[in-house]
């Protein structure tokens, strides 16, 4: 089986060249990766998180499974201890972290239900190389040494075995490069290996994290984990500059913002970003963006709100532009088209790691751009995400697994990415490559944030000297109709792209 893979580092390609040389297919490198991602960029992810994977093979119906956080207290509990800091990464972020900021995670589960509906090997040999990764140590990346810079203290400084872990014997940040070995996480992942993730959800490792999480002011509970189940969903769809491409359904609010925005950008095709492009960008962006902010984030109903979005989009194209007000990603295609595309967040980081686990665990109900509008979330209910996990195929043949952490700038990366491939007909490094801009409505009037090399005339700008992790880390394969497999990965962060 030969496959291209693009994802978080080396160590995670590794993984999946290792699945893909035991037999194993492109859903069984893609969830290799993403498990050794999950344990190997502390405070960019972690495994205590939740996440999305998207599957779509040649003879079957495409699939996301949703494995996103869910919000504890079943049972009737509730957590206080939660506090709110500022950190300045990406021109600074108030979050919530603590015991308190910890909600289900789905990840683990996710992975695991992945590899058994559409995998080629056991779940025990996917683990394997993250078990490896875990017991040898890892190099602390550039990507997570710079938002460690960031957040070390803050974040991942006031539990003591977070601490430990991250810092030297005077309570400095490990130097870039440092071997990080974190303590009990082979253990853990020896556990779940053997015993599948119900080890996690109903076993020891559940028993000491909610052990540790409630004794500390947290809200999660033994039921919140025993009762966690990923849902298989039909993603959405949209036929866009002739590709058809699937992507992460409601209740998560980023695919339709992807595909609305995908929509939009359609009605007048790219033919380079001049000064007309990048204005119906902007233009774009903020509409769809501030609708979000609006229609979605605040809606109980938002599965409704967010489907009318879409259709009203399509119904009236550009006209209805005049009547608009911490995360990873791993990609892979395979040599018989079978492609998948998973992200997963553990938001900022709790900074907590219960019970010898060596397990972090997430701050979803921290995320203040996700969840300060919304109504308090029931227990057990799914949370807002930004991530759009896609996939997409044209009528010639080619198919493309696309995705991208970076909070608000997930589908807004995504977005041109995809329109630099579909319109411009760029490699995918380059399309990757190319500078990017994001419109920061957290202003008044919105500021455009942006990378060297695209020129921004009459707004309101914030402008990087460099390539920024700020943009998101686009990572994308695809195979071509005449059989050559593709990878680009994100020069933004530490990634790498390989054919198998």
């Amino acid at each position: 089986m030969h496959a291209a893979i693009a994802a978080g580092s080396r160590l995670a390609t590794d993984a999946g060249a290792a699945v893909i040389a035991a037999g194993g297919n492109a859903v069984d490198a893609c969830m290799a990766a993403s498990l050794v991602t999950l344990i190997s960029e502390p405070g960019i992810v972690a495994l205590g998180a939740g996440g999305f994977v998207t599957v779509w093979g040649p003879e079957a119906p495409p699939c996301t499974i949703d494995g996103y956080v869910t919000a504890p207290g079943l049972g009737g509990t509730s957590g206080t201890n939660q506090w709110d800091v500022h950190v300045e990464y990406g021109g600074g972020v108030t979050t919530g972290v603590g015991p308190a900021s910890i909600g289900a995670p789905g990840a683990p589960a996710a992975l695991e239900l992945a590899v058994e509906r559409y995998g080629a090997i056991p779940w025990r040999d996917v683990v394997a190389p993250a078990i490896e990764v875990a017991k040898r140590g890892f190099p602390l990346s550039p990507a997570a040494h710079t938002y460690l810079e960031y957040t070390h203290e803050a974040v991942f400084g006031w539990h003591p075995a977070s601490r430990e872990v991250l810092h030297d014997a005077d309570g400095k940040l490990l130097p870039l490069g440092s071997a990080i070995r974190i303590p009990g996480l082979a253990e853990s992942l020896e556990q779940m290996a053997v015993e599948g993730t119900e080890a996690f959800y109903r076993g020891e490792l559940a028993r000491r994290i909610v052990e540790e999480v409630r004794e500390s002011g947290g809200a999660l509970t033994a039921a919140d984990l025993a009762g966690y189940r990923p849902v298989e969903r039909e993603p959405l769809d949209a036929t866009i500059a002739g590709w058809d491409i699937v992507t992460n359904p409601p209740p998560a609010v980023g695919g339709v913002s992807l595909l609305s925005m995908l929509h939009l950008m359609d009605e007048e095709p790219v033919g380079g970003w001049d000064k007309e492009a990048i204005e119906r960008l902007i233009a774009v962006q903020t509409a769809v963006l501030t609708y979000r902010r609006d229609h979605l984030d605040p809606a109980r109903e938002r599965t409704e709100v967010a489907l009318r979005l879409l259709d009203e989009v399509r119904d009236l194209g550009l006209d209805w532009l005049a009547r608009s007000p911490s995360t990873i990603h791993t990609s892979v295609v395979d040599e018989e088209g079978l492609a998948c595309s998973a992200t997963f967040s553990a938001g900022y980081g709790s900074g907590m790691m219960p019970g010898g686990t060596g397990i972090w665990m997430n701050n979803s109900l921290g995320e203040k751009e996700l969840n300060e509008r919304v109504p308090r979330p029931r227990p057990g209910e799914r949370l807002l995400s930004n991530m759009a996990p896609t996939v997409a195929r044209d009528g010639e043949g080619r198919v493309v697994a696309i995705g991208s952490p970076g909070a608000d700038r997930i589908t807004t990366a995504i977005l041109q990415v995809f329109l630099n491939t579909a319109h411009l007909n760029l490699p995918l490094a380059a399309a990757i490559a190319h500078p990017r801009l994001h419109v920061d409505i957290g202003h008044n009037p919105p500021v455009v944030v942006h990378e060297p090399g695209l020129h921004i005339e009459g707004h309101p700008v914030r402008t990087y000297e460099r390539l920024d992790m700020y943009f998101g880390g686009v990572n994308a394969a695809a195979l071509h109709p005449d059989g050559v497999l593709e990878g680009g990965a994100d020069p933004r962060r530490s990634g790498d792209a390989r054919v198998l």
